[in-house]
């Protein structure tokens, strides 16, 4: 009888994902008891957000289904449709390619909408990136998804803790590391700087002389606090753009309050017209890190400041409360939304001078522990509380 592979069902639906996940599809695709069944869907199939898509198919993964599932008006009662949109959308998914078991990656909605459906379908989820802690409603959709799932593949020990402490059986519960780390330590080992980031990817702004430095910026709204998102960025706009270097800028995410930001960077290019300011959509996984490895800092919110760049030693002013309480290494500085305070940061890291790298994250192998443990763990819907 031939051997059967286990159906292994991968959600992907935001440009962060896929980088958290890649180094994993590659290990589940080349896994000889492993089949991978790639799902695609939300903000990853949007051009506007980076059309992260492209990436996934340049990378020579076969995306098996698309789902559109993106409401427009980046508002709370969109993003709560837009779950609903999703839900039902891979229920029938899930119904057509009858895995043995869901992935889901991280803490946004839509990662929500794949646990439930799975869930409701009986069918094993897998989380990836449960048991940490942030600002925002992102820390309870990560736990909620944390309780609706079957696998836990977490990325650091404190994580392991925090999900034994909700209730789960320590067996079902595998440090494996963030698949992030494992294409930072791949830039690491190759660091050169091999591409012209203005030719390859184009973007919106003037081509700058990046030789004496520069700063990249990835600033994305607080869905708590979604009407502040606008302020909030113009605090950031005018640091960045009064500190003298060269300013590389990529879009935010699709979350609530993201119209706010975006007509905030607008709004500001238009009035200021500074010179230096360069606005990017996305670039491929290894190009980015490559970016902020040679970069003098990375300002803003995005949780690559924290996790990534903590491993490359990428100096990092973390703005506001979006990654409050996430295990940070020695390369960041927390600020408020305060332009002088992130000025001050930015001048501090110029003071201190590159962090040392932090293996907080992982160690550069978190895939292959991934497409092992799908491999060999007892994928069962029962949940077994350790209340």
């Amino acid at each position: 009888m031939p051997h059967r592979k286990r159906k292994i069902c991968v959600v992907i639906t935001a440009r962060p994902s896929y980088s958290r996940i890649r180094t994993a599809l590659g290990a589940i695709q080349s896994h000889p008891d492993l089949e991978l069944q790639l799902v695609v869907a939300a903000s990853a199939l949007l051009d506007r957000y980076g059309s992260a898509v492209q990436a996934i198919e340049r990378d020579g993964f076969r995306v098996d289904e698309r789902v559109y599932m993106v409401l427009e008006g980046e508002n709370l009662v969109t993003s709560a449709k837009s779950t609903g949109i999703g839900l039902s959308e891979l229920a029938t998914v899930f119904d057509n390619r009858k895995p043995d078991a869901v992935v889901t990656v991280a803490d946004r909605y839509e990662t929500l909408a794949t646990a439930v459906a799975a869930s409701y379908m009986n069918i094993p989820v897998v989380h990836v990136q449960g048991g940490e802690v942030t600002g925002s409603v992102d820390e309870k959709v990560r736990h909620a998804v944390t309780k609706l799932s079957n696998l836990h593949l977490v990325s650091t020990e404190k994580a392991r803790e925090r999900v034994l402490r909700l209730g789960e059986p320590a067996d079902t519960v595998i440090v494996t590391g963030c698949p992030s780390i494992d294409i930072a330590a791949d830039v690491a080992a190759r660091p050169a700087m091999d591409f012209d980031p203005f030719e390859k990817y184009g973007g919106v702004g003037p081509k700058a002389d990046l030789s004496g430095g520069y700063l990249v910026v990835m600033q994305h709204p607080v869905t708590t606090e979604y009407d502040e998102a606008r302020a909030q960025v113009e605090e950031t706009l005018d640091a960045v753009t009064g500190f003298g270097l060269p300013v590389l800028w990529f879009w935010p995410n699709a979350d609530a309050g993201s119209d706010g930001t975006s007509k905030g960077i607008r709004v500001y290019r238009e009035r200021e017209q500074p010179k230096h300011f360069h606005l990017f959509r996305n670039m491929f996984p290894e190009d980015f890190l490559r970016l902020l490895l040679h970069s003098t800092a990375i300002v803003g919110n995005s949780s690559v400041a924290i996790r990534e760049c903590s491993f490359l030693g990428v100096p990092a002013v973390n703005i506001g409360s979006r990654q409050q309480g996430r295990e940070r290494g020695g390369n960041v500085i927390d600020v408020g939304h305060d332009r002088q305070a992130i000025t001050d940061a930015i001048h501090a890291h110029l003071r201190r001078g590159r962090a040392p790298a932090d293996r907080l994250y992982g160690d550069g192998r978190a895939g292959a522990r991934i497409a092992d443990c799908l491999a060999t763990a007892a994928l069962t819907v029962e949940k077994r509380m350790t209340y």
